[in-house]
């Protein structure tokens, strides 16, 4: 902690598999047994559609037909229904101690979706947040958050459509909300907005809304 500010270390993974992001946070996850080390997982993923905690499984002929576009399928230990991660989507994984900003899981999804709203305002897109969790662009859901938080752990995060090919989305009900739809920063900027023009605005974002300072070790 620098200045009263928590330091969170900021790791850029590039695009791995959601096994291998999975194993990842439960690493920085575990560094917090000897003292605080947040950090935020920055990562695509190759296609994958993943479910998060709910009452009754999926039906494994809708996971089958899923498998057979070309995608895996993964139960994650996350909030939310069911959702999909692929190239062109800037996944953030924030492994923090809320110990060290505030203890309120309600209060670190606000936080969450407030970053995702601020960054949408530097590309001159007006986001909200709704009933449902996650950010939106009128009945378009933009980003997606899922967390998990253990003993004040936080894992999982958000994935923001930045040039993801949306056409994933029609074979799910993204999760689990009928009658909405995705965008994307690309689509609602019509123009191509890759996910390396995207991250140092979330990083700003972030450092703005969490009060926090970041670090980089290359």
């Amino acid at each position: 902690m620098r200045g009263g500010q928590p330091l969170v270390e900021v790791v850029r993974l590039g695009l791995v598999s959601y096994q291998e992001a999975l194993r990842l946070q439960q690493v920085y996850v575990n560094r917090h047994r000897s003292s605080p080390a947040h950090a935020l997982l920055l990562c695509e993923h190759p296609p994958v559609y993943t479910t998060g905690i709910r009452h009754k499984p999926y039906p494994e002929p809708l996971l089958d037909r899923l498998r057979l576009l070309g995608a895996n399928v993964h139960r994650a230990n996350r909030g939310g229904l069911i959702t999909f991660h692929g190239p062109g989507q800037l996944v953030c994984y924030p492994v923090l101690n809320l110990c060290s900003f505030k203890k309120s899981v309600r209060w670190y999804v606000d936080q969450l979706e407030q970053t995702v709203i601020a960054l949408c305002s530097r590309f001159a897109i007006q986001a909200t947040t709704s009933p449902h969790t996650g950010v939106w662009v009128g009945d378009n859901k933009i980003c997606a958050i899922g967390i998990h938080c253990g003993r004040y752990i936080t894992s999982h995060g958000l994935a923001l459509n930045c040039c993801t090919d949306l056409s994933w989305f029609d074979h799910i009900v993204p999760c689990g909300i009928e009658g909405k739809g995705v965008t994307s920063l690309s689509a609602e900027l019509r123009r191509h907005a890759s996910v390396e023009e995207v991250v140092p605005h979330l990083l700003h974002a972030f450092t703005q809304q969490f009060n926090c300072q970041l670090t980089e070790y290359l």
